[in-house]
């Protein structure tokens, strides 16, 4: 009965697609902006981050004094520690344009947190005035340079020794470059203390909570990489206005959704109640007419479940094709998300039409 006629068929259909599209889409959007936004944490892949107990964003980090380097290194259970820098600085171009970049400094004796190459050699690095740029969705920003291309960087100049390629890409649009501590504090103007965060490795994870309690008496914050990528989550979520949108959204696609199911299909319900009537008269049972209606509204649902997801999937690919910086990540967390809005939407359709269809007597239908 729903799929001959194809005008309730569609308009139900039509809803339920749009509404798992805009679903899907919003919560992939913010998906996206929460891996990029720990992009520096997932590339660099240190075990454990020592900070400043007032840091909530790794793009935000408060300068720590070198003793405690030092401090770090005697305790108990460290396997080894390291120094990371990371500041923001101008790059003036070739013609004469600038650039805003991200400077990562590594430990210049190990190299901790080092991106791969893809060209070049990672001991050039200690070569004279020598960088490593990041190819990602900003290496258009700096003119696509190749190795032994030259810039400036606040009255210093630079030279490109190798092309990186890195596992995710930056949220705020600016390239990044790599380069040693040492030569980063140089060329960059800094405050007394210039360590930004150590990057630390326990001997064993058994010895990490003990670690943290040591760094916290030393009056700093030790996180692990899962607990520091939750912190810059949390910021996100929490105090931005960024979770707050993509919830509205989220819900009002849903609202949007259920509205347009439920009505349509309790339309339909109408429209043919004579026809469930006749089915009673014939001896269907009530179960069997549920089951009807339930099958009909999961079907569609699923139906307008696999098409809005097809849909989704399409848009952000073709989005990404052109926009590198386009940040929409569907995971699976979103597309469970959707399937239980999708269900949901189900149950509150099929509820009303189920209830109404029990209640019809076959000699109202045909009296009528």
């Amino acid at each position: 009965m729903l799929v001959n006629d194809r005008g309730k068929f569609s308009a139900l259909l039509l809803g339920i697609t749009f509404a798992v599209f805009l679903m899907v889409m919003m919560t992939s959007l913010f998906a996206g902006i929460l891996a990029r936004s720990a992009s520096t944490v997932t590339n660099v892949g240190a075990s454990v981050w020592i900070m400043d107990p007032a840091v909530q964003t790794v793009a935000n980090s408060i300068p720590m004094p070198d003793y405690l380097l030092d401090a770090v290194r005697s305790i108990d259970g460290v396997d080894y520690a390291v120094p990371l820098y990371s500041g923001g600085a101008l790059v003036k171009l070739h013609d004469g344009t600038y650039q805003a970049v991200t400077v990562m400094g590594l430990d210049d004796t190990s190299l901790v947190g080092r991106p791969k190459l893809e060209k070049g050699n990672i001991q050039d690095i200690y070569a004279e005035n020598a960088f490593i740029v990041v190819d990602d969705a900003e290496y258009g920003k700096l003119g696509k340079p190749d190795i032994g291309q030259d810039f400036e960087l606040n009255d210093n100049r630079g030279l490109v020794v190798g092309v990186a390629k890195v596992n995710a890409f930056s949220l705020f649009g600016v390239p990044t470059l790599y380069t040693t501590y040492s030569r980063a504090i140089e060329y960059i103007p800094n405050t007394r203390f210039t360590i930004s965060y150590i990057l630390l490795e326990p001997k064993s994870p058994n010895a990490i909570p003990s670690i943290k309690k040591e760094v916290a008496r030393l009056g700093y914050l030790a996180l692990t990489k899962g607990e520091f990528d939750d912190r810059i989550a949390d910021f996100y979520k929490y105090q931005t206005g960024i979770g707050t949108n993509i919830m509205l959204m989220t819900i009002i696609s849903f609202i949007v959704g259920l509205s347009i199911s439920a009505q349509t299909f309790y339309t339909f319900v109408l429209e043919n109640l004579d026809k469930f009537g006749a089915l009673k008269a014939i001896g269907a049972k009530g179960y069997e007419l549920t089951y009807m209606i339930l099958f009909q509204v999961t079907f569609t649902s699923l139906t307008g479940y696999g098409l809005g997801i097809g849909l989704c999937t399409t848009m952000i690919g073709l989005a990404k094709a052109r926009l590198p910086d386009y940040a929409a990540l569907v995971t699976m967390t979103n597309l469970a998300l959707a399937l239980g809005m999708v269900v949901l939407i189900a149950a509150v359709s099929s509820y009303i039409s189920i209830r109404k269809v029990l209640r019809v007597e076959p000699f109202d239908i045909f009296r009528g």
